[in-house]
């Protein structure tokens, strides 16, 4: 079968939920929405595509090592898991990013399966035209991977019920929407979305 449509919940680990390495403020109250959104594509039999940082112990991504950033998500450490109250679909599909310790690597367009498959290959094996996209955190990843995707020619729908931004500098988060916007990805929320999947 080849599809048309994929959600991609971006980061919802527990290093950027409040209490973690780099939390971002109120990351956790987006999860209710999107375990609907995982249910809502699941019982559509539409790709779930799920990230995570998955950082070496060193990289330049690090203060420590000339970054912007602390020390979060550290693979194989608990900072790095998924936030508990995440419920996974059955048949997820894991994009790891950030493990070369030369990048940032903020966007999911950097990010590869287990079996180091890229997400852009992953997206035309399965014939997928449109992304979903929610998750952590609206001013980076999300930003970067929204822009990533108009650039290849997808279309995107930016999840505003189910996106949160650190705000290192006051608006961040909602200028990187006014830009994602601008470049093309249109905004919906979880009414819009269970109608347009009917």
């Amino acid at each position: 079968m080849r599809y048309k449509k994929a959600l991609l919940i971006v980061d919802m680990q527990n290093d950027f939920c409040p209490g973690g390495a780099l939390g971002v403020p109120a990351g956790d109250k987006i999860i209710p929405v999107i375990n609907r959104y995982i249910r809502l594509f699941s019982k559509k039999g539409l790709p779930v595509f799920i990230s995570r940082d998955w950082h070496p112990r060193k990289t330049r991504h690090f203060k420590q090592y000339g970054g912007i950033w602390p020390v979060h998500c550290i693979r194989n450490t608990r900072g790095a898991g998924f936030h508990p109250k995440l419920r996974l679909p059955k048949r997820p599909i894991f994009l790891y990013k950030g493990m070369d310790p030369e990048k940032d690597s903020y966007s999911v367009f950097q990010a590869e399966d287990g079996d180091g498959i890229g997400f852009l290959s992953l997206l035309k094996v399965l014939g997928v035209k449109e992304i979903y996209i929610a998750g952590l955190a609206t001013d980076y990843c999300v930003k970067f991977t929204s822009l990533d995707a108009l650039r290849r020619g997808l279309k995107v729908k930016v999840l505003l019920d189910s996106i949160k931004g650190v705000n290192i500098r006051p608006q961040d988060a909602s200028r990187a929407i006014s830009l994602m916007l601008k470049k093309g990805a249109k905004k919906a929320d979880y009414g819009r979305i269970v109608r347009a999947l009917r």
